[in-house]
């Protein structure tokens, strides 16, 4: 039977409902929380702060690091391995090198910016999801960035175009799918993130990337709402 319909009743360009807010860890110096759908993505920023071992310090700047992590009982499917594991850390690598294109650390020699990710309940999008949250948490610490950076899942289920897969599409046994995280600098709309699992065909995958690119305009707004909204003056 042909993907017609999505199960939770969207379109297939509209993403899950989304909540963002930032500041909300008091002890880190920039920290946001993203909601889209059931998928849940706390992010806390650390530094600059001096770096060891001091071998790997950098007189001409900074190192960013991003730390990943899904917790036990997180998931909608399988059981999550607690502690670092490859997947984990497959996931900080790219998170990092999608926000490396947007902070400017060259002010910060010998330092380190660290951005912890916890995802206490996930139902697909996960790494998007970290991604959003890293970035709202980095400008939340006062970090200097070109821009921000939003990020969104596309794909193909059975013969349809989706955006922001959940579980259920990710999962669906009814035909092929294709799950691609992206990932887009809302200044210059670069694409930070580009992967793949599945297959889709060369014209599916450009439609794909204008779909996410025009939810991660979306998203951007939704991200620069929350920074805007911590710093609103209330009229009394």
């Amino acid at each position: 039977m042909a993907y017609t319909k999505r199960n939770d009743g969207r379109k297939f360009d509209e993403t899950r409902p989304i909540e963002a807010k930032v500041g909300i860890i008091k002890r880190a110096d920039g920290s946001a929380y993203f909601k889209i759908g059931k998928t849940i993505a706390y992010a806390a920023v650390y530094g600059p702060r001096e770096l060891y071992p001091r071998f790997l310090k950098n007189p001409e700047g900074s190192m960013l690091r991003c730390h990943y992590n899904m917790m036990p009982f997180s998931s909608v499917g399988d059981r999550v391995r607690p502690g670092a594991n490859r997947r984990a850390k497959e996931i900080a690598m790219v998170t990092d090198k999608s926000l490396l294109p947007v902070v400017e650390l060259g002010n910060f020699p010998n330092s380190v910016v660290d951005v912890f990710i916890e995802l206490p309940q996930t139902d697909a999008g996960t790494r998007c999801a970290g991604i959003c949250a890293a970035s709202m948490a980095l400008a939340d610490a006062g970090i200097p960035m070109k821009g921000m950076v939003a990020a969104v899942s596309i794909g193909r289920v059975d013969d349809k175009l989706v955006v922001d897969l959940d579980y259920s599409e990710e999962s669906y046994e009814g035909g092929t799918v294709a799950d691609i995280p992206m990932a887009v600098v809302s200044t210059t709309e670069e694409i930070s993130l580009l992967q793949m699992d599945g297959e889709i065909s060369k014209e599916q995958l450009k439609t794909a990337v204008e779909m996410a690119k025009q939810a991660c305009s979306k998203i951007d707004k939704i991200q620069r709402d929350a920074l805007k909204k911590k710093y609103e003056v209330k009229n009394e």
